[in-house]
């Protein structure tokens, strides 16, 4: 006996062995239920997601000897023929082959005609949008009312081809994409049953290559089980594919985190030597983000049985989210400019030498970079500290940097006030003010250091206040910022601490609204006081509208 691809042996019989399309389903059972039948279907979607196998089923439930149903038993002369191709009354017309204007009124002529063995006489017509203008014409009035018994069932993937007067006279069902996931699973059950074994990657990997496709996932499930000799393994399916083993890109992450371009570019050179394609590396690699970006912000979606699950997790810990969003761009766009690269060798490492040029610089290379700055300026550095400084433990690690709020304070240390800029006496407010200006940091750290008081500003500490109504603000990310602002402006490690609580409301911002509502004021008066504007307004009873005020 001949072998049948799997595509064909497997290709649903019933509405309920359908999968990924429960939305189309449901209205044709209901239609075939109570018997509330449209003379005309459209089926629309992309290749290989059900669209003849559902009016092949339909036609089934219009000609089942039972009686017109929603389930067909697939048991009697007209399911069975249906389901070979050789049933009378099934009329499938290939619209891309048969275009012409006579071809459609020779075949429409016949439908005035009977049923020779089934209930109805059915017509499916494949890609109808290849259909000519004439022939769509010729079909109007057919479509619009037909014979008792005959059935229009049309099929496109372009309905935006399709006169609007063939297509209000269809009932229109849009056929979804398959989603990766339930591509995955049937797979798995289709190899159960034909007791082949496969990995749960290899699954994955033929799944998203499917593209939404499901007649696409079973041609190569095909070919797998052939180029494995019976066995659906991971690394024969990513060698089937020429798709970019994870181990490639995890090893690019953890040499980028590492601050390693040698190692990303010997990573490139071992993919140029597999022959691996370059733009699926840079589709992998965005895809990567993708997942790392979820794992940051929302780790309970990573699914407890994804085998690279806990690479995933440890990579999201030591990325910023922010830079993670922009490492995604880098990839995206790097995969758009390959065909304008020399080659696409050069435009991977293009792209992956961005990635490390604008990755974050770490705590200990900024604090490194400030004081060989501060050293080459003539500023005092950390070694030619007063005494009382010198006991003051050396640059903290990371954990002992972080902010957070309630922390204890440290012993008290002499102040360290930053030059002034302007006479008038000094303050906390007024140092804090003038310090901002000074440091200029940018983003959610500027917007938290705006709305923060200053409460000590000793050697190496700073502690700040934030109000309970701006808590927002502390964001782990705003607070490392603002932290490293300090460091590269005092040329020293500096220890930041913010404390959430009510205060007296001196703050930048509030400073700042103040004297924007000062400046309005002023200028709201001074219009007001115009002798011009007072004569228009007593003239013609006319009504100062303030918010049209903008002060110069």
């Amino acid at each position: 006996m001949s072998y049948q691809v799997l595509a064909r042996k497997w290709r649903p019989r019933t509405f309920a062995s359908l999968v990924g399309q429960e939305h189309v389903v449901r209205a044709l059972e209901h239609a075939l239920t109570a018997q509330r039948l449209h003379h005309a279907y459209l089926f629309t979607g992309t290749r290989g997601v059900g669209k003849t196998t559902l009016a092949r089923i339909l036609a089934k439930a219009l000609n089942c000897e039972t009686g017109v149903t929603a389930a067909p038993c697939g048991l009697c002369s007209a399911c069975q023929e249906i389901d070979a191709g050789r049933f009378v009354d099934l009329l499938e017309v290939d619209a891309a082959t048969n275009t012409r204007v006579d071809e459609m009124r020779q075949l429409l002529d016949n439908a005035v005609y009977a049923p020779t063995r089934g209930r109805f006489k059915v017509y499916v017509i494949d890609e109808v949008h290849m259909l000519s203008n004439s022939a769509f014409n010729a079909m109007l009035k057919t479509l619009e009312e037909p014979p008792e018994h005959v059935k229009f069932i049309l099929a496109t993937t372009d309905p935006q081809k399709i006169p609007v007067t063939v297509l209000s006279r269809c009932l229109q069902f849009n056929l979804k994409q398959m989603t990766p996931p339930l591509i995955a699973s049937h797979l798995r059950q289709i190899l159960e049953e034909e007791a082949i074994g496969a990995e749960a990657g290899a699954l994955q990997l033929l799944a998203r290559s499917a593209a939404g496709s499901m007649r696409d996932a079973l041609s190569l499930l095909d070919q797998a089980i052939a180029h494995g000799s019976g066995r659906v393994e991971e690394a024969l399916v990513r060698q089937m594919l020429g798709a970019v083993d994870l181990d490639h890109l995890f090893s690019i992450l953890d040499a980028l985190l590492a601050g390693d371009p040698a190692g990303m570019l010997q990573v490139a050179d071992d993919m140029a030597a597999r022959s691996l394609s370059f733009d699926a590396a840079l589709q992998e690699l965005a895809a990567l983000f993708t997942r790392v970006q979820v794992a940051q912000l929302a780790p309970q979606a990573i699914a407890d049985d994804l085998p690279e699950r806990a690479r995933l997790l440890g990579i999201a810990a030591r990325l910023d989210p922010e830079y993670v969003q922009l490492a995604y761009q880098m990839a995206v766009h790097g995969r758009q400019e390959l065909p304008l690269a020399p080659d696409e060798q050069a435009g991977f490492v293009m792209t992956l030498l961005r990635l490390h040029a604008f990755r974050p610089e770490s705590e200990e290379a900024a604090s490194g970079r400030a004081l060989a700055a501060a050293s080459s300026a003539g500023r005092p550095s950390t070694k030619s500290l007063p005494l009382a400084d010198a006991t003051r433990p050396s640059q903290p690690s990371r954990a002992d940097a972080s902010v957070g709020v309630g922390r204890a304070a440290p012993p008290p240390t002499p102040p360290l006030v930053p030059a002034r800029v302007g006479p008038g006496p000094a303050s906390p407010a007024s140092d804090w003010h003038e310090l901002l200006a000074a440091i200029k940091p940018s983003g959610m750290a500027r917007e938290l250091a705006q709305h923060c008081e200053l409460c000590e500003l000793a050697a190496g500490r700073i502690q700040l206040q934030l109000a309970p109504r701006h808590r927002h603000l502390l964001m782990r990310a705003a607070q490392d910022k603002l932290q490293q602002a300090l460091v590269d402006y005092f040329a020293m490690p500096m220890q930041l601490g913010i404390a959430v609580a009510e205060g007296a409301g001196d703050t930048p911002a509030a400073a700042a609204q103040r004297d924007r509502q000062e400046r309005m004021d002023r200028a709201i008066a001074s219009v007001e006081q115009d002798g011009f504007v007072r004569e228009i307004i007593e003239m013609f009873d006319a009504t100062l509208i303030e918010s049209s005020i903008k002060p110069v």
